[in-house]
């Protein structure tokens, strides 16, 4: 898994939570942190100040620790997503790959780990959950913007009618 990947799946949970995408400066955050780099650096690379990206850090840590569950701050953001996702985030150190739950990696280096999925360790039921949820009402909305009834809806899906109709009545 690359950093545009880890950054869209942040992207898909903050959205499925607060109705709200990512800006590029969360967006530069997350992936500045993920790259250790200091707020000077990450606020160079969007042409800001420092003081303005430590305190859209601070929210975005903030925003992350609701949708989470956990506390999320800059020094803990590699560890949070990694339980979340079930990611393997990989800086090319290969000695601190863990092959248990590895389903993806983000390669920040030219270096690729050749560890594969530990099959026996499940995933996430939460999180699992959540990301099909989500799937769902991304089909639902797809379909819906196609022209289809929720009824026809239901039939594709192979969902009750009453599970298509709360689709769009949640938010």
């Amino acid at each position: 898994m690359d950093s545009r990947e880890v950054l869209q799946f942040v992207d898909e949970v903050v959205y499925a939570k607060t109705g709200k995408h990512l800006n590029d400066l969360q967006r530069g955050i997350i992936e500045g942190t993920l790259k250790r780099q200091k707020y000077c650096d990450i606020a160079k690379n969007y042409n800001c100040t420092t003081g303005h990206t430590k305190e859209v850090g601070f929210e975005l840590w903030r925003m992350l620790s609701e949708i989470f569950g956990e506390v999320v701050d800059k020094k803990n953001l590699k560890s949070v997503l990694e339980r979340q996702g079930n990611l393997n985030i990989f800086f090319g150190d290969r000695s601190s790959i863990n092959s248990n739950n590895l389903i993806g990696c983000v390669n920040f280096s030219s270096d690729r780990p050749n560890s594969t999925p530990d099959k026996s360790q499940p995933e996430n039921p939460n999180f699992q959950q959540k990301k099909n949820s989500l799937i769902k009402m991304k089909k639902i909305d797809k379909l819906r913007q196609f022209g289809l009834s929720d009824e026809q809806i239901a039939d594709v899906l192979d969902l009750p009618l009453e599970v298509v109709k709360q689709v769009g009545l949640e938010d």
